[in-house]
């Protein structure tokens, strides 16, 4: 935590990296490189159906907890620590413990997404902890916009909708894939739905 920006990220895919590697070679405990399998969920939630809309009732309450948690003082705090720290500093605000809590509330979150997929999987592939998943969060973070809520929704829906499309069209797809997701950061620096607040925002400007 005395670290910020690039050397944070650096060192938490590092931290990725070494969870990853203790995960592949614990067979014991986490089943090595084939993972956990046999992870279904209760006879209750066994039906594809009854399991989406749970799921769906799963995200609802997190998004809408989010949300809550963005515009309260605890967030308004952590906003403060992210945009101005020294500021924050000088008024009494306890930078580091925010950033550890800042953590902890978006571990709780990816916590509740990985057990989601879990069980939507039946299993827990190792995988999912090396750095490539953890990049393509992040390009779908920067693709749907930063600092706000609906844009990783946004991104993830376009980065999947593209990699499911042009998986169909051509085996290169993953190269199309990555020039159209290029394309579109230098298109919408500030994200899709950061370019589309900022166009409402000239409306309403100009009206």
């Amino acid at each position: 935590m005395r670290l910020a920006g690039v050397y944070l990220a650096m060192l938490s895919l590092a931290f990725a990296q070494i969870a990853y590697a203790i995960v592949f070679q614990w067979y014991a405990v986490t089943g090595g490189d084939n993972g956990l399998v046999g992870i279904w969920p209760s006879s209750w939630a066994s039906r594809t159906v009854v399991y989406y809309y749970f799921a769906l009732g799963l995200n609802i309450i997190a998004l809408i907890l989010l949300r809550n948690l963005i515009f309260a003082p605890f967030g308004m705090t952590l906003r403060a620590c992210r945009d101005a720290p020294l500021r924050a500093a000088a008024i009494g605000i306890d930078i580091h413990t925010h950033q550890w809590l800042a953590f902890t509330v978006a571990g709780t979150f990816a916590g509740l997404a990985g057990g989601i997929l879990a069980f939507l999987k039946g299993t827990i592939d190792p995988t999912w902890l090396a750095i490539p998943q953890s990049i393509e969060g992040l390009v779908m973070v920067l693709l749907g916009g930063v600092q706000t809520l609906s844009g990783p929704l946004v991104g993830a829906a376009v980065y999947h909708g593209l990699q499911i499309w042009f998986a169909t069209l051509t085996r290169y797809w993953p190269l199309i894939l990555g020039l159209i997701i290029v394309a579109l950061v230098l298109a919408f620096p500030h994200g899709i739905v950061g370019w589309l607040q900022r166009r409402r925002g000239e409306a309403e400007a100009t009206s």
